[in-house]
């Protein structure tokens, strides 16, 4: 059998898609809370964070598959908890890596050490790592649904300080947000995100759909609803369509999510590239021309401050008169 015939076969695609339609309602569903999230991870700069959370996620996931409990609880448990050491023990940046650094080697270590012990069937323990298509069953559909919906109620809750301290913390922290409650609630959000989608994605490959959505949608625009839209559409296609390409092959899900993740990034930072030479080509051409505001001239990838906050976040923590000024 050749590599293309190993990729893409669709032998009896149609009682696949049948067969294995929770998977794809499960795609669905991790790329929304995926796409939601990762725009305040881009924000407030913690693709690393991710990164160390998901191995605490493995380890734990590893360890209940050892001892023959539920996978997506164990899931679950590693990463709240390291989403929990690092939200409290990394305020600043400089600590929050130096934490992330530490957990890394030993979440990753003692799921290694779980998965040796582990005798059992060896697509479980490959599973944890890249993900695999068939493991999502009614049940484990409705335990990542409900994962789904507390961390978006939650978000919903949260949008405009999570935002305000996203984009401006020392403005926010004036304004008395509570920064040292935000953070750490917002990091048992992601750990939660992030333990859901390993079980489609796997541990090593997750920074695809928590990371990468975000950071494309962040290069083509600069307004924050625009910006989540997008990125939960990337997310989506990511890995709705990662599982339908993999429903045709003999490889694992991951490859199929991952390209496509970085297909669509690369995508974002094209367009971004090409709108920034015709905006400066812009510039020149008008520097003899009418005159126009600094607003008008900012490109939409943000200010000369970053992205711009809208009044009505400030508004949420200032008051009337500082609004206005805003405005």
């Amino acid at each position: 059998m050749s590599l293309w015939e190993r990729m893409f076969v669709f032998d009896d695609y149609g009682e696949l898609l049948s067969l294995l339609h929770n998977s794809i309602i499960a795609g669905a569903v991790l790329g929304v809370v995926c796409g939601v999230i990762s725009v305040f991870v881009t924000y407030r700069d913690l693709a690393f964070a991710v990164h160390g959370v998901s191995e605490l996620s493995f380890a734990g996931a590893a360890g209940f598959l050892l001892l023959g409990a539920n996978v997506v609880t164990g899931s679950l448990i590693g990463a709240l908890l390291a989403a929990l050491l690092i939200g409290l023990l990394g305020e600043r940046a400089r600590d929050r890596n130096s934490v992330i650094g530490v957990l890394m080697p030993f979440g990753l270590g003692l799921g290694v050490l779980f998965l040796a012990l582990y005798k059992g069937r060896a697509a479980n323990k490959f599973g944890l790592l890249t993900g695999q298509i068939v493991a999502v069953d009614a049940s484990r559909l409705a335990v990542l649904s409900a994962i789904a919906a507390v961390v978006l109620a939650a978000l919903a809750v949260l949008w405009r300080p999570l935002t305000f301290a996203s984009l401006d913390p020392e403005v926010a922290t004036a304004r008395g947000v509570p920064l040292r409650l935000l953070g750490p609630t917002f990091m048992l959000l992601l750990g939660a995100t992030v333990a859901a989608a390993i079980q489609v994605v796997g541990a090593l490959l997750v920074l695809s759909v928590v990371c990468t959505p975000g950071v494309a949608a962040t290069m083509v625009t600069a307004r924050r609803g625009l910006a989540t839209a997008l990125s939960v559409l990337f997310a989506t296609v990511s890995t709705v369509g990662g599982i339908l390409l993999a429903l045709g092959g003999t490889l694992p899900i991951s490859p199929y999510i991952t390209t496509l993740s970085f297909a669509i990034y690369l995508g974002c930072r094209v367009f971004a590239a090409v709108r920034g030479v015709r905006s400066r080509r812009g510039h020149r051409s008008d520097r003899h021309g009418p005159s126009s505001s600094l607003e008008d001239r900012l490109p939409l990838t943000g200010s000369v401050t970053g992205p711009r906050l809208h009044p009505s976040v400030v508004g949420f923590y200032a008051p009337p008169e500082a609004v206005s000024r805003t405005e």
